[in-house]
């Protein structure tokens, strides 16, 4: 089956425990399409660079998924009618990355990042 990455961003005026359970939502709406939800982060609240709906911050979550494109079309077709569900964005990829993500890694654990240079 493919593999999809889904960023949600949820309200900010949901608890932690309300947007950690519309993470098991929808990975329940994808088993029941035949999917399944392989990892799941729940990034916290988090500063977004514009207003979506008179909201300066939101509830950011990122889900991985093995499920076929009905599965996914059908869980993004919910989380657009559900009212504290502000944005998803949906990718198709190779392969998964290995849990923690970036965001939720520290700055000193992140070894992607080169040396800086000394500015002259």
């Amino acid at each position: 089956m493919p593999l999809y990455e889904h960023v949600m961003i949820a309200r900010q005026d949901l608890s932690n425990t309300q947007a950690e359970g519309l993470i098991e939502h929808f990975g329940t709406v994808l088993s029941d399409n035949g999917g399944s939800m392989t990892g799941s982060e729940y990034w916290g609240v988090k500063t977004m660079a514009y207003k979506i709906n008179k909201n300066r911050k939101g509830h950011y979550a990122f889900l991985l998924s093995d499920a076929p494109a009905s599965a996914v079309q059908e869980m993004e077709r919910l989380m657009r009618l559900h009212d504290d569900v502000m944005r998803v964005l949906t990718i198709k990829v190779d392969a998964h990355k290995e849990l923690p993500s970036v965001q939720m890694q520290k700055r000193d654990e992140r070894s992607d990042r080169g040396e800086r240079r000394e500015r002259r």
